[in-house]
């Protein structure tokens, strides 16, 4: 009735079976089974259990199935991997997998499966694939055997090599036991996703298992029919397993398969042969991962075109799930030269469900996903028009990725740039808490970078600015753009100077810091193009309230731009004040930003139209923000760290780490000055940076085998050890390219971006070059990293003198590290961190120190960038506590 009463009824039967445990009177078989399984019902109520293991054990000896089951129940959840008795449970496990009884095997296998440790698998890992393809092993067995060696591949890869194995392994997908090729074609799946050469015999095999079901009669029971549906799981699982590999270079083999998806399209189409839900589900289920396997293709225009029609229908289905599917996959199918057309012709019906019909905000965002892949050219305007009445009521979840993509459509498909700057403004003036700097930098860029649009932009800008309510965001812009190209606009008496300079100090009160500093950039941009302002601005720049102004920016842009315009003469003032240069052609810095709030690894639809067709034009500066301080005087004021106002994001310091820099810390450039360092990965592994000067390292062996893989792909892993991963993400047009590597040739004019010279563990950073083909090359650019991952070395050893605290403490500091406070979770251990100064190099240290007083001990760990100073360190400091 209460945690109290459980507590005192368990602690009561804890009792009385260590009674029996330890009594002298042997406990027969049933016995131990029944106070095991009690232990085991403890543990799972949320008790510690610290004893009956032993009994556990000696249940795997008994002949009895209930015992055995009990016993490697027992052991599956409770036994450590490190548990002293794994010796006995594996010599049991084995001598059940040598007992040729299938109950007997199937225990251990499952067992095996469960724990999953290095251990186990070190000591299976050679046998069970024998068992699975012996020719007298029972199918049930065989099934265990298959998922049992999938769970330690997925463990422990280095373990489990098939070898000899792997031809008769793959043709476990002839077995006529459904649940035998269920199980296989698991494994085999997973295998081939790692290695795909050794396991391409499985395409043939795959596609005639999967052509015999797809066309047998759904009475016919060869295999294993659910709900009028056929296999539906290992239909499923072989549409997936063919995903791994490219489409079939036999004629015979890709018609076959042709055929099969062909007649599952054509199934989709037919009457229900039941209103349960299991059967549309199943079937539906096979569809989906059918078209998943033509998307993968994209060879095939006329089963690109009929998936993309089968979708459509789902749009307006009455289960969310499979409006969701259908939007998601028809995004796919969007950036298939041969589908899009055919997904632009359901544009009215997705338009409708993302204002009107939809409930559901995950499919309303799909929707949006799918308006921005379908568009192009001749709907741009539409699909841009229709995604900003939206935005006026889409959910705050997902309206700052809504206002990205609205930006990045009006930008790529601009013909007419009149129409980009009034997308824009609409943009900040429905949304402006949600416009990201990029998105107000790119249209300014774009305006100073073409002449045709600025007296368009100056002049809607102004006319915005009236409003009453004006985001501070719409501030920012007109008071850059009027700055700038406000002179074109001056000869209407309705936008005299004097009324451009009063509608924007009459917001000036009303904004933050950074916008009030771009604003007196722009008066002074006033006082160069509107010489009759200057007594007006002057004395606003005269007030107190700016010459005394408790923000340092503010004074200090008050008093130098008031001195500046009092002693300087004209040809002066213009000079300095001149108007911004264009900015140089570069990619959008707002597609960065929008992969970036997709998630690490996302590739946005942008970048798939790109690969497939035309792209908009490039019109501006990549990531340089408009340069308000240069937009005045180069060298007329100094920007406060709170107020970026330049856009230029300033690179960490090259020395500087990450402020978590964690377990494993990879010093890629620890030593790089201005220049990019020439690097080479060792044959160790143990890897510092060298300087420019150095001879780079030999090419590895596999160099070519690398390359080649990026002939007909832009993206994917060039290299790859146990330390370092090294990936290629790539972008061309014309003789452009970007791409996020580091090298040096003398046929490409590359330029780097500096990136932070750690590398957290399990973190990744991304190098992005700027590259140009100056003239045909045969010999492929060669690439060179070094990098310096921590060594680390520990040691555990008995107290040689005294455990008091401030003895320690003088010991540590004495040796010359940092005593640092308040890193260690644990306030009795000392976390320590110094440099060892050499002539030739300084080596980095990191020192834990955790004492147990009560068994007078202490466990050391030092962690230094060169293994040998780990390793000796570790063995002084023993000696010195």
């Amino acid at each position: 009735k209460s945690k109290e009463a459980e507590i005192k009824r368990i602690n009561k039967e804890l009792a009385n079976i260590r009674s029996k445990f330890k009594g002298d009177k042997a406990l027969d078989g049933y016995s131990k089974k029944k106070y095991v399984c009690k232990l085991l019902f403890i543990f799972l109520l949320g008790h510690d259990i610290d004893f009956g293991h032993m009994e556990a054990v000696n249940l795997l000896s008994s002949n009895k199935y209930t015992e055995k089951q009990i016993g490697y129940l027992f052991i599956s959840v409770l036994v450590n991997s490190n548990s002293e008795l794994i010796r006995l449970i594996n010599n049991a496990i084995k001598n059940d997998l040598s007992s040729r009884n299938p109950t007997f095997m199937c225990l251990a296998l499952h067992c095996i499966a469960n724990v999953g440790s290095r251990e186990m698998a070190e000591a299976f890992a050679s046998e069970i694939p024998r068992i699975l393809v012996a020719g007298d092993t029972m199918d049930s067995v065989k099934q265990s055997a298959a998922l049992c060696l999938l769970r330690l591949y997925k463990t422990s890869p280095d373990l489990v090599l098939m070898g000899e194995w792997t031809s008769r392994v793959v043709h476990l997908l002839n077995d006529q036991h459904m649940g035998v090729v269920t199980a296989a074609i698991s494994l085999i799946t997973c295998l081939s996703q790692k290695n795909p050469d050794e396991f391409k015999t499985c395409v043939s095999l795959a596609v005639s298992r999967l052509s015999r079901i797809v066309s047998s009669a759904s009475t016919d029971l060869q295999d294993y029919t659910y709900y009028f549906v056929p296999a539906p799981w290992l239909s499923c699982k072989l549409l997936r397993l063919l995903q791994c590999y490219p489409p079939p270079e036999d004629g015979a083999v890709k018609g076959r398969l042709v055929e099969c998806l062909e007649t599952i399209l054509n199934k989709a189409q037919e009457p229900p042969k039941s209103k349960k839900v299991q059967h549309s589900n199943a079937k539906n289920a096979i569809l989906f991962e059918a078209i998943s396997l033509i998307i993968h293709y994209d060879s095939e225009p006329n089963l690109l075109v009929r998936a993309c029609n089968q979708l459509g229908q789902f749009l307006q289905h009455r289960e969310t799930n499979l409006r969701y599917l259908a939007l998601e996959s028809m995004c796919t199918l969007a950036s298939s030269e041969f589908s899009h057309e055919a997904v632009k012709t359901h544009i009215e019906t997705v338009i409708n469900a993302l204002k009107v019909t939809e409930r559901d905000v995950s499919v309303r965002q799909r929707a949006a996903d799918l308006l921005y892949a379908m568009c192009d050219r001749s709907n741009a305007k539409q699909i841009v028009a229709e995604m900003l009445s939206y935005l006026e009521t889409a959910d705050y979840s997902i309206r700052e990725e809504m206002v990205l993509k609205v930006a990045i459509l009006a930008e790529k498909y601009a013909v007419d740039y009149s129409w980009y700057v009034d997308t824009i403004l609409n943009l900040i003036r429905i949304a402006g808490d949600y416009v990201s700097e990029e998105v107000w930098y790119r249209v300014i860029q774009i305006v100073i970078n073409r002449d045709d649009v600025q007296g368009y932009a100056a002049k809607t800008v102004f006319e915005a600015l009236q409003a009453p309510a004006c985001h501070e965001n719409m501030v920012k812009v007109g008071g850059y753009i009027l700055g700038e190209f406000g002179n074109l606009i001056a000869g209407d008496p309705r936008s005299s100077p004097l009324v451009q300079f009063n509608l924007l100090h009459s917001k000036f009160h009303l904004c933050s810091v950074p916008t009030r500093a771009l604003l007196l950039s722009a008066y002074i941009k006033f006082i160069n193009l509107f010489p009759e302002t200057k007594a007006t601005i002057q004395e606003v720049l005269r007030c107190d309230s700016q010459i005394r102004n408790s923000d340092v920016e503010l004074q200090q842009r008050a008093v130098e731009y008031l001195k500046l315009s009092s002693i300087a003469s004209t040809d002066v003032l213009a000079t300095v004040l001149e108007e911004m240069p264009p900015f140089p052609e570069r990619e959008s810095s707002i597609l960065a930003k929008l992969k970036k709030k997709k998630g690490p690894g996302a590739v946005s639809v942008t970048e798939l139209e790109d690969n497939k067709r035309e792209g908009g034009e490039l019109n501006g500066g990549g990531d340089r923000g408009p340069d308000t301080a240069t937009m005045a005087a180069s060298n007329a004021s100094t920007p406060s760290p709170s107020a970026d106002l330049l856009g230029i994001r300033s690179a960490a310091p090259i020395g500087a780490a990450p402020a978590n820099a964690g377990s494993l810390l990879v010093d890629v450039f620890s030593e790089a000055g201005p220049a990019t360092p020439s690097a080479a990965v060792n044959d160790d592994g143990f890897l510092s940076s060298a300087p420019p000067s150095e001879d780079p390292a030999p090419p590895l062996s596999e160099a070519d085998e690398l390359l080649n893989k990026f002939v007909c792909k832009n993206n994917g892993v060039l290299f790859e050890n146990q330390l370092l991963q090294i990936g290629i993400k790539s972008e061309y047009r014309q003789n452009l390219g970007k791409l996020s590597l580091q090298m040096c040739w003398p046929k490409l004019n590359v330029q780097t971006k500096p990136v932070e010279p750690l590398v957290e563990g399990g973190a990744q950073i991304q190098q992005v070059l700027n590259i140009e083909c100056l003239t045909d090359f045969s010999d492929a650019p060669l690439l060179n990293i070094k990098f310096r991952p921590q060594q680390e070395a520990q040691k555990i050893f008995k107290a040689n003198h005294s455990m008091d605290t401030e003895v320690l403490k003088a010991k540590l500091l004495g040796l010359g590290t940092a005593l640092l406070d308040n890193v260690d979770p644990n306030p009795e251990n000392y976390v320590c961190a110094g440099v060892i100064q050499t002539k030739g190099q300084q080596v980095g240290c990191l020192l834990r120190l955790e004492p147990n007083a009560q068994a007078q001990m202490y466990r050391l760990t030092l962690r230094c960038s060169k293994d040998s100073v780990s390793r000796r360190l570790c063995e002084l400091l023993a000696e010195q506590f």
